[in-house]
């Protein structure tokens, strides 16, 4: 999930770790807890923080990963990505899935609404459905009509949803064919775009999910209580199916932006949390805190990166665009920058998915190819020098100073002058879906542990492709791996394809993810997965 799409996703998952777990009481733990002074009278009341508002509080519009956070854990899909990492069964009870590979049938079971309503196999459809409309402007429709039977021909116009995949045969049973059999499948239902609204209230209120209220209903583990600028609570739902399970009763997120400023409310024991997943670190302080023993890192499906406006000079060019992108120092940027374990990143798909990425498509900092790209697209565009270039990024400690070195290295490695501008979140995407940029820092943070969720992005200039790049070879060459059943031969392709866009560039890659944070030594059973995203289904306090 980047940022945008991760920040931003995603997820993928056999690589989740449980960062503890809640042990065996023995008699000494029952005896405090009778006289109240154990864990069991312990405040179930976790206190985290996120930089900025989320964008959307509507699962099927959400593709960061702040407006993926809140979906996660308000709404509960037909698989959930367990503790282990693997999907299990969550809003379905029972899940059949025919000998071709091609035919899921869910049945659900018996589940409510946090206002009491069923939840029914005709609100999943109902939701699917709306994602498809292309009118609704579903950044993640691809995620639907990439795999789903008719989905993109209903998406285009040509057939009608009732044409679609995806049909409720009665209250309890949903039946989805696929064009081809689909190995991810469970855990793409356990994605927020595949998540349920109550049909019901949303076909009566088209701004049900503006804000929180009546109208804001949701059937995973916490409800949405309140929501203003500065906080958003969430509540236990006590009309979840798995009520038993889930132990924290309030979740209070703060939103504060500056990385500092959230590290000293976590040291004053404010927040039990602070850095990644949610936001991130102050880089400066990241050294002390690991010589400190307190800081977590994890090792994500994740990439950094930097896109270019390809329909606009002077990045309408593939040699310009591979002059800035050779001349970046991936290793400077990580070694005295982020340094939080990153790894640079001269490919797409992080090497947790394709190992030989390690290495990637073009050696890092080759300033005598970029110097020799910058000659040569300068020629092409008929110019000696290029116009003024504005590189774009989501306020942020960590990514100005991205934004800063890189910005020294484009005037000292092609003589290039670039301003740097910021903008908050929520308005910077926008600028950034409306094409108002030349050079954007994004991110993605997978979905599901497959190589295509990091392609598809770009098959064509919709959705979380802001570049406006296309390729007719490349869409050629994932199609053929979404119905190639050999997995040696469909990797092939995969990286086929990813050989085609590295070289044209729309995306210049950064780095590959790590996780870092620090957490209240007391909070246990929190679930940060592979792909980066963080469950508190499970968190509890001891």
């Amino acid at each position: 999930m980047n940022n945008k799409y991760s920040i931003m996703m995603s997820l993928l998952l056999v690589f989740s770790l449980i960062l503890a777990a809640c042990g065996a009481p023995g008699a000494d733990k029952d005896d405090a807890a009778d006289k109240g002074e154990g864990a069991a009278d312990k405040p179930q009341e976790l206190r985290i923080n996120i930089t900025s508002e989320p964008p959307t509080l509507n699962p099927g519009l959400a593709s960061d990963s702040t407006s993926g956070l809140i979906a996660n854990h308000v709404f509960e899909g037909l698989t959930r990505i367990g503790q282990d990492g693997k999907p299990q069964e969550a809003m379905a009870e029972k899940i059949d899935v025919s000998e071709d590979g091609k035919t899921y049938t869910f049945t659900l079971r018996d589940a409510k609404w946090s206002n009491g309503d069923a939840v029914t196999a005709q609100d999943f459809e109902y939701a699917w459905k709306w994602v498809l409309d292309p009118a609704n402007q579903a950044d993640y429709a691809y995620q639907i009509y990439s795999h789903v039977l008719n989905a993109k021909e209903a998406y285009d116009g040509t057939v009608s949803m009732d044409e679609v995949g995806i049909k409720a045969l009665d209250e309890k049973t949903l039946e989805v064919s696929l064009k081809n059999p689909t190995p991810f499948f469970l855990e793409l239902t356990a994605f927020y775009t595949y998540f349920p609204v109550n049909s019901k209230i949303a076909q009566e209120n088209a701004d049900w999910a503006k804000d929180a209220g009546e109208a804001y209903v949701s059937n995973g583990p916490f409800v949405l209580a309140s929501k203003d600028s500065s906080k958003l609570v969430l509540e236990k739902n006590e009309n979840y199916w798995d009520a038993e399970t889930v132990k924290l009763t309030k979740i209070s997120i703060d939103m504060i932006e500056d990385a500092n400023t959230e590290l000293k409310s976590f040291q004053n024991g404010e927040l039990d949390w602070a850095g990644a997943p949610m936001s991130a670190l102050p880089t400066d302080a990241i050294p002390q805190l690991r010589s400190e023993g307190k800081l977590q890192t994890k090792v994500i499906a994740g990439t950094y990166w930097y896109k270019f406006n390809t329909l606009k000079a002077p990045f309408d060019n593939v040699n310009i665009r591979k002059a800035f992108a050779y001349s970046i120092n991936r290793q400077a940027i990580v070694d005295n920058i982020t340094q939080g374990g990153q790894m640079p990143a001269m490919a797409l798909v992080p090497p947790t998915m394709i190992e030989e990425n390690k290495e990637g498509y073009f050696k890092d900092n080759d300033l005598e190819k970029a110097k020799e790209h910058l000659a040569l697209g300068l020629q092409e565009l008929g110019l000696t020098e290029l116009p003024p270039i504005t590189l774009s990024f989501n306020t942020s400690e960590g990514h100005q100073k991205i934004a800063q070195a890189i910005q020294d290295m484009w005037k000292q490695n092609l003589g290039v002058d670039v301003t740097i501008e910021n903008a908050e979140w929520g308005v910077y995407l926008d600028k950034v879906d409306q094409g108002d940029f030349q050079i954007a820092r994004m991110g993605w943070l997978g979905d599901f542990n497959d190589p295509v969720n990091f392609l598809e992005l770009y098959t064509e200039p919709a959705g979380n492709n802001d570049t406006g790049w296309t390729s007719e070879e490349y869409n050629s060459l994932l199609e053929q791996a979404a119905s190639e059943s050999d997995p040696a031969a469909r990797l092939q392709l995969l990286k086929d394809a990813e050989e085609i866009i590295v070289n044209e560039m729309p995306v210049a890659p950064i780095y590959f993810y790590t996780e870092n944070w620090v957490q209240n030594e007391n909070l246990k059973g929190v679930v940060i997965s592979g792909l980066g995203d963080a469950q508190f289904k499970w968190a509890h306090f001891e």
